[in-house]
């Protein structure tokens, strides 16, 4: 039994840490042409994803890993009410920065991040807390679901607002699933994703650029010198690649043709590297993750363990493939990045306390069935 507790926990430090460095390689040859562009030296996004991502992930991670995990059930609403109020913060001059139009981030000082980052993680472990001892009330209209509506709708208007659309929906779908398998009522949840996408047609209707994302998503060959240009590059990308790709570091498109091939479009590069066998493998680690993470739950010790698991695991395989599916225009483009590999210290940062959770709960879920 001792042997299997330790490759089950060497198997996910592994798939992390394997994403980890992929990622890193993938910055440093996605970004070679943007970041001499921009800031004149080819590998700047590699270093500062490695200086101020990576690094301090791996920190955050070994922390988390030893930190019990019934101790984010104590700090989980202050680390919510943080998060709420950074949220705020980033509308307010002087605090928050504007960037392409949208206020995300928020600079402290010389520090600066993205405090919709941490909101996946606190939200999850707020809903954790605040489900687990809610039992049958779960269950109840006016005790369940309407509090819970009241949660998502204080995070849906900052995030909207913000305006971030691709994280809103990340974060809608990991709360959906925390509620799930608390034990809410299905025709409830039926309800919430009946309101989800009223919303959601209404805020396309009412912005332009949401309009033209989804005309895009539908009508992928209108305009490609405009709305439809970056998926049409992204899919000339995968294409390109063929079977076996042009190879690392081959890319035509990552020169100035792919808008942000170290962000949200890293996923067409690898296409174009590595080719369609490179993707389908990407996609089976992040597969093997998931699976890895449904043991996790299934062995978690208590309620609080196995809604923080669902969380994390939610977050990580609903933003995979919101990703992949919007580069492959099976969706509208999102601008939510890669987990682990597209550029962003902040969110590799947030993922990996996320995931130093995930493992804590796996040492005490096997000890757990030891017994």
């Amino acid at each position: 039994m001792n042997n299997s507790s330790n490759k089950l926990d060497l198997n996910l430090i592994f798939t992390i840490f394997f994403l980890l460095f992929f990622g890193l390689i993938m910055i440093a040859s996605a970004g070679v042409g943007y970041s001499e562009n921009r800031f004149g030296d080819p590998y700047y996004f590699f270093k500062h994803q490695l200086f101020f991502g990576v690094i301090p992930g791996l920190v955050a991670f070994y922390l988390a890993q030893k930190i019990k995990y019934n101790f984010w059930k104590k700090i989980a609403f202050p680390l919510f009410a943080l998060s709420i109020i950074f949220l705020i913060l980033v509308f307010i001059p002087g605090f928050g920065t504007k960037i392409y139009g949208a206020s995300r981030w928020l600079k402290l000082g010389s520090f600066s991040f993205q405090p919709a980052e941490m909101l996946k993680l606190s939200i999850i472990v707020y809903l954790a807390a605040w489900l687990e001892g809610r039992s049958e009330k779960v269950k109840d209209f006016y005790e369940g679901l309407i509090p819970f509506g009241i949660i998502v709708a204080i995070v849906s208007f900052l995030l909207i607002n913000q305006p971030d659309m691709g994280t809103l929906g990340i974060v809608i779908l990991i709360s959906i699933s925390i509620f799930f398998i608390s034990g809410a009522r299905i025709k409830h949840l039926f309800l919430v994703a009946l309101i989800g996408l009223v919303s959601f047609f209404i805020m396309i209707r009412t912005e332009s650029y949401r309009m033209d994302r989804f005309l895009v998503f539908l009508h992928p060959e209108i305009d490609p010198q405009g709305i439809g240009y970056q998926i049409n590059q992204a899919l000339l990308a995968i294409g390109s690649g063929g079977i076996w790709g042009r190879g690392l570091g081959h890319s035509l498109q990552k020169f100035n043709y792919l808008p942000e091939p170290v962000g949200d479009s890293i996923f067409a590069i690898i296409g174009e590297e590595f080719g369609f066998s490179g993707c389908v493998f990407l996609i089976f680690v992040f597969l093997f993750l998931g699976l890895k993470s449904v043991r996790i739950i299934q062995r978690a010790p208590d309620r609080f363990s196995k809604l923080v698991a669902t969380g994390v695991f939610s977050w990580i395989i609903f933003q995979t493939f919101t990703n992949i599916a919007a580069i492959l225009g099976l969706i509208p483009l999102t601008g939510i990045p890669l987990p682990f590999i597209s550029y962003g210290g902040t969110s590799v940062i947030f993922l990996m306390v996320a995931v130093g959770i995930l493992f804590n709960i796996s040492k005490y879920g096997e000890n757990n069935n030891k017994k």
